[in-house]
Order: C-alpha cells, then sequence, then structure tokens
C-alpha cells in the first residue's frame, strides 16, 4: 500500500502505534492498540488485516492469548489472556504489517527532527536530496505493553524490533531508574534515540542506547508511560526503512 501525505496531513508528528490496557474482564484483559501523533491519544484504528504477529507471555515466559476482540473506532480491541494472577506480570506485543509512504521534502525535515534522527541518516538524506531524490519508505509498526505487577517478561517476543523493561523480582516503581534493552533482529540494536512520553504526553527525557542496546532514565513519577524510537536507513534505491517501536508501561 502506497500512501502519499503532506506536512499537514502529517501534523508534524511521527506516528506511533501503542498498546493501552482498557479493562479487566473475565479471564484477561482489553487492550486497545491505537496509533495517534503523540501518546496517549490514540486517533487511528489498527485493522485486523494488519497484524503480522501478536502474543503475550508472563513473566516467566509462559504463553497466554491475544486474540483481536473487536474494531473500534479509533483503536483495534484486543484481549489478552490472564494465565496467572493479576499481580502477576504479563507482556503483550503486536508487530504489523509493512506499509510505503512518500513524503515532501518539507516533511522529511519535520519527521527527522521529531525521531531525533542520528547525523548520519541526515547525512545521507542530504546527499540524496542534492541529487533529487523523492522520499518513500517502507515502515513497520512494532508495539509492547508490560501488565501487572510481577517482573516483566525477560526474553524477546519475536518482533523485528523489540525493547525490553529491564527489572528483576517487580517492575519498577515511581521514583525508581528505568532500565531498557533494544534489540534488533534479537540482537542489541547500538545507538537508538528513545523518547520517554508521559500521560499527558509531555517528553520525559531521550536517551540513546549504548554498545549492548541498553539505556538507563530517569525515575519519572507515577502514571502511564510509553518509550518510543524509530530506527530508520537509507536502502538500496535510495528508499528508507523504518521500524516503529513503543513499550507501553505504568508506574504505581
Amino acid at each position: 500500500m502506497l500512501l502519499v501525505l503532506g506536512a499537514a496531513t502529517l501534523a508534524a508528528r511521527a506516528h506511533d502505534t501503542w498498546f493501552a490496557p482498557l479493562s479487566r474482564q473475565e479471564g484477561g484483559t482489553l487492550l486497545a492498540l491505537g496509533t495517534g501523533n503523540r501518546f496517549p491519544k490514540q486517533e487511528f484504528a489498527v485493522g485486523m488485516e494488519h497484524l503480522r504477529m501478536s502474543g503475550c507471555a508472563t513473566g516467566q515466559g509462559v504463553p497466554a492469548r491475544l486474540a483481536p476482540w473487536q474494531q473500534a473506532r479509533h483503536a483495534l480491541l484486543m484481549h489478552a489472556a490472564a494465565p496467572a494472577p493479576d499481580t502477576a506480570g504479563l507482556s503483550c506485543w503486536a508487530q504489523l504489517l509493512p506499509m510505503e509512504i512518500e513524503l515532501s521534502a518539507e516533511t522529511v525535515e519535520v519527521y527527522l527532527d521529531e525521531i531525533h534522527a542520528p547525523q548520519p541518516v541526515r547525512q545521507a538524506w542530504a546527499e540524496r536530496r542534492a541529487r533529487g531524490a523523492v522520499w518513500k519508505e517502507r515502515y513497520t509498526k512494532h508495539a509492547r505493553i508490560e501488565l501487572g505487577d510481577g517482573p516483566p517478561m525477560a526474553r524477546a517476543t519475536g518482533m523485528d524490533l523489540d525493547a525490553r523493561l529491564e527489572a528483576a523480582s517487580r517492575r519498577p516503581r515511581a521514583g525508581e531508574a528505568l532500565a531498557f534493552q533494544v534489540l534488533l533482529a534479537g540482537q542489541p540494536l547500538a545507538g537508538l534515540p528513545m523518547e520517554l512520553v508521559d500521560g499527558q504526553g509531555a517528553s520525559g527525557g531521550w536517551a540513546v542506547t549504548d554498545a549492548q542496546g541498553r539505556l538507563r532514565l530517569p525515575a519519572p513519577r507515577a502514571g502511564r508511560w510509553v518509550l518510543r524510537g524509530t530506527h530508520l536507513q537509507a536502502v538500496d534505491g535510495d528508499a528508507w526503512e523504518s521500524r516503529f517501536l513503543t513499550l507501553a508501561f505504568e508506574l504505581r
């Protein structure tokens, strides 16, 4: 699918896709998977037909079912089965099918600023733009959420791009430092800028992953948060490939 967006329709934001917990139901939790200009407002629904893979697992890695439940206006509602008590950890995730987009040169500049694109990416775009290349991008969305109060799942989900909240016996509380690891194809991804965003859409700061794909951010206040980042790279034929990633969680 090819989409052509101008600066106005892009709304000067890189569109993230994330999970939001809605309510507890018998045997599980109802989640909303949607897309928006800025967390936490989901504005566009994810179609069931766009799911490439999805699933859940406990903190110990026991698989749990994640199934589409209802197509709503602004999100795809999904039911996450809970094989453990409410206090146990549960990780859920979804990777969407790739899509293609073409952007104007002016919109690209806003986009690169929004994702804090590193200098090599900006330099590659400057060289391509100088010779008249058009921005054509193939993008894929990856979303993960941590539920419950037990330890988050330590292993990777199997998504192409993934982020883990690193904690030992339980999830971090407000006032405690946060540690994450970002993986690309199961391997640590270095040099990726990641932003922490709170439940009002305010930035909690940026950090760049180290050689082991790890990053630490100052301890924020209680509430809902999302860690977001975009891995963008130049590919053959003046094309671009991007992978969007979100990790949603709550601090109590």
